[in-house]
């Protein structure tokens, strides 16, 4: 249920109704603001777990820590949930949708299966799809190879939850920096060097955590020097790469990602948005736990399996490039195409076409088509220009 709050309610729920109301240019401006408001939240929420994490330090003996900081949590959680459904419910109420948002063109309603070979017929979503299970593995298989470390190093549930409270915090702050630098980001360098951000990141720094993990033996006199083992470095740039990925990804991935569906027809977006963001999302998470598990049963733990790991993420992360190149020049020709459409409305309604008629209907050969003919009145009404020219 956790998992599908996420991928249903924000996912679909939320950025559907923004697809709908906003159009490309102003996606640019104002999704990566969406989410500042979200990531001020993670700061205080990151200080909110920290907070109950030290609350059971001063809980009598006998006293269940656990159950008295998650009812604490959950409490705020049922709360937020409220407010959600509050607001949600007052803009589908009272703000009115704006006729932009509505399609000219209109596609045959098709059955479930027939939409699902439409979707994997299409090109377009095939590479967003792409982008969001590459996301979802290359994260899985750092992300718990990290947590595992962190686990070693924070054996306590108490530092851990600490830890991950900071962690928390910090990425609250790095991503509200980086939401604030990417409007900058889409409107100087444009959708595919912003699609390609989050990508890059996730391969430089994971490269770096899987090098500490394999090859900390010979860095450790080194490491010593900072007052670091190899396990505190290998946690901290683990810290760093989770920290930096996921806000990339709440200020680049997703707004990329988003503003790549505005542009199809109103069919292809609902039913693309739906089997994406349900499916795909999961199947991302998913893949990366098979790979990890077939790894550990293949070569018998996860510290034995991690050279592989990393080729593998390495392997995900280029074809991850490659969907984003590749759904770039498809986005581009949508946009062209869309604003072409627009200056010929805007042309169409600049320049109405008025036709004069004469007395039988017909439309007058008179001063409009033939000047030199015209009548003498009229004629004389404008001024004398040269005629042999």
């Amino acid at each position: 249920m956790a998992e599908l709050w996420g991928s249903v309610v924000v996912s679909v729920l939320f950025w559907g109704f923004a697809n709908q109301i906003t159009t490309v240019d102003e996606a640019k401006r104002f999704y990566p603001l969406f989410g500042l408001g979200a990531n001020v939240a993670l700061i205080f929420s990151g200080r909110t777990v920290k907070y109950f994490s030290n609350l059971r330090k001063n809980l009598g003996p006998g006293v269940d820590g656990w159950a008295v900081s998650l009812k604490g949590m959950m409490s705020i959680v049922v709360l937020m949930g409220l407010a959600i459904c509050l607001c949600y419910w007052w803009v589908n109420t009272f703000v009115p949708l704006p006729t932009r948002s509505i399609k000219k063109k209109e596609k045959p309603k098709m059955s479930t299966m027939e939409s699902l070979k439409f979707l994997v017929s299409s090109r377009y979503i095939r590479d967003l799809a792409t982008l969001v299970v590459a996301y979802g593995i290359s994260i899985n298989l750092v992300e718990v190879t990290w947590k595992s470390k962190l686990k070693a190093q924070f054996p306590s549930p108490n530092e851990y939850s600490a830890f991950m409270g900071d962690f928390s915090t910090a990425t609250g702050i790095a991503t509200f920096t980086m939401m604030l630098l990417s409007q900058f980001i889409f409107e100087k360098y444009g959708w595919g060097v912003a699609a390609k951000i989050t990508p890059t990141v996730l391969l430089l720094t994971g490269v770096g955590f899987f090098s500490l993990i394999l090859f900390g033996g010979p860095l450790a006199p080194t490491l010593t020097q900072f007052g670091m083992t190899p396990l505190l470095a290998a946690v901290y740039v683990g810290a760093m790469q989770n920290i930096f990925s996921k806000s990339a990804k709440y200020s680049l991935f997703d707004p990329c990602k988003e503003m790549a569906y505005i542009p199809l027809d109103e069919d292809t977006k609902v039913k693309g948005k739906a089997a994406i963001d349900v499916v795909c999302n999961p199947l991302g998470k998913s893949g990366g736990a098979l790979i990890q598990q077939f790894m550990i049963l293949t070569f018998g733990s996860l510290a034995n399996s991690t050279p592989y790991l990393g080729g593998v993420l390495l392997v995900i992360v280029f074809a991850w490039l490659g969907a984003a190149k590749s759904l770039d020049t498809q986005f581009t020709a949508l946009r062209q195409e869309e604003e072409l459409e627009k200056e010929m409305e805007r042309a169409a309604v600049k320049i109405p076409v008025v036709p004069q008629e004469g007395g039988n209907g017909s439309l007058s050969s008179g001063t409009a088509l033939n000047p030199t003919t015209g009548d003498s009145s009229s004629s004389s009404s404008e001024p004398s220009t040269p005629r042999n020219i």
